[in-house]
């Protein structure tokens, strides 16, 4: 993916202004780093001025950092986390009556009309829980997994655009639809089923992993999601698998055909202009640059690009999960940090821990600049950047653009000057 652009060619720009600080939002998600983040783009923004010749790097960047605090303090929100504390901004869906720490659920559990749980992100009565990372866990995976997808569907459509725009219906027919297909098909289907299993109570629900392996594999699944999901589920891979070879082998016979319907035109052409037979000939390839038409090379490069499409499509999915990784690294290490820290002073008796919290405060606002506020924010933006370079991008762009060199005399003169 590295090379100019071409002309014309879909730019991500107005989508990666929502979605780069989207994604590092929900890698950073807690409300008091968020606002942090917040507090220090608003500054940036509002003495932007002074800033503009001074320190133009933080000139440039400071409306990304704004958005990004924005997001993160979202996320944080979503995530119910604020230095790894869970706020009670509203009742909760859980109750201990006994007060033995066994906590019940006091909304409807089999979402059929009764009360609805936590009414804005999670519940604060995860906090603590003994299956707490087991359920964070699992949201925030499957979480990654649902944007991840969408994201690569918008890289596809974007792919589409390219199509449309060059008026390429090869390209539109044989590679933007049947990747589509592979896509909606197969990563699609999983997250229907991820959507389902969170919107519908199942009894004996099934393993989303399993599933998948099953559906793959042609097994039958014991567990399905709903009365015929098992037979949906068996149609989709069959248009999965067909788009593969969809993908590989119309497009380079149709490029062959037009060449070869191109050359003898222009062998028709050649010979009624007995003057510029010889420049209108067949040596110019059918293509009017002088290009040379090679189909085992054509060929070649369809089988990899299809190869690269199919697996890189499993890989990058695979490789949204570090929204996840990332998002628990920084939960656990805020956690850990005010465990370290701040509750040990808590935990202490009077007088002792009013002096203790005096210090244990400078060293928990210590480690969290460096750590949290620095590495952390660093380390979730390059991954961020990456899902968009790699994962999103490689999804329509070619590159194989000429950067633009204006007229400019000096430089011919000087050039000449120097032949």
């Amino acid at each position: 993916t590295y090379g100019i652009p071409r002309y014309q060619e879909a730019n991500p720009a107005l989508f990666a202004t929502v979605t780069f600080p989207f994604i590092f939002g929900m890698m950073y998600g807690d409300i008091g780093h968020g606002m942090i983040l917040l507090l220090a783009g608003a500054w940036l923004v509002q003495n932007a001025e002074s800033l503009r010749f001074t320190q133009p790097v933080l000139f440039m960047a400071r409306y990304m950092l704004l958005s990004m605090g924005i997001f993160a303090t979202f996320a944080g929100f979503m995530y119910n986390d604020f230095f790894s504390i869970g706020l009670q901004l509203f009742p909760s869906g859980f109750e201990d009556p006994d007060g033995d720490g066994q906590w019940t659920p006091t909304y409807d559990v089999t979402n059929s009309g009764g009360k609805g749980p936590y009414p804005f992100g999670v519940d604060w009565a995860w906090h603590g829980a003994g299956n707490e990372l087991l359920y964070i866990n699992s949201m925030k995976m499957k979480l990654s997994v649902l944007f991840g997808v969408l994201q690569m569907i918008v890289g596809l459509l974007l792919r589409w655009s390219n199509a449309v725009y060059d008026r390429n219906l090869t390209d539109f027919i044989f590679e933007c639809v049947p990747m589509m297909v592979f896509m909606l098909c197969f990563f699609g289907w999983m997250d229907v089923m991820i959507l389902y299993k969170w919107t519908h109570p199942i009894d004996n629900s099934p393993n989303i992993i399993n599933s998948l392996i099953c559906m793959a594999m042609g097994q039958k699944d014991n567990n399905p999601l709903w009365a015929g999901s098992v037979e949906l589920a068996q149609t989709l891979m069959m248009y999965t698998v067909l788009s593969v070879p969809l993908m590989l082998f119309p497009k380079p016979f149709i490029l062959l055909w037009q060449n070869n319907r191109a050359e003898k035109l222009a062998q028709a052409q050649g010979h009624r202009l007995l003057e510029d037979e010889e420049s209108a000939g067949p040596s110019s390839g059918g293509h009017g640059h002088g290009e040379e038409f090679e189909f085992g090379e054509i060929f070649i490069h369809q089988i990899i690009e299809t190869i690269e499409y199919v697996l890189g499509t499993v890989s990058h999915t695979a490789s949204y999960l570090r929204i996840w990784a990332l998002s628990l690294a920084h939960q656990q290490l805020s956690l850990v940090f005010f465990q370290k820290t701040l509750n040990m002073g808590l935990e202490m008796s009077f007088p002792a821990n009013g002096i203790m919290l005096y210090f244990m405060f400078g060293a928990w606002f210590g480690i969290t600049c460096c750590v949290l506020l620095g590495m952390d924010v660093l380390e979730c933006f390059l991954h961020t950047l990456r899902l968009h370079w790699v994962e999103f991008q490689s999804k329509f762009y070619k590159a194989g653009g000429e950067k633009f060199a204006p007229f400019n005399i000096r430089k011919l003169l000087s050039d000449s000057t120097t032949d």
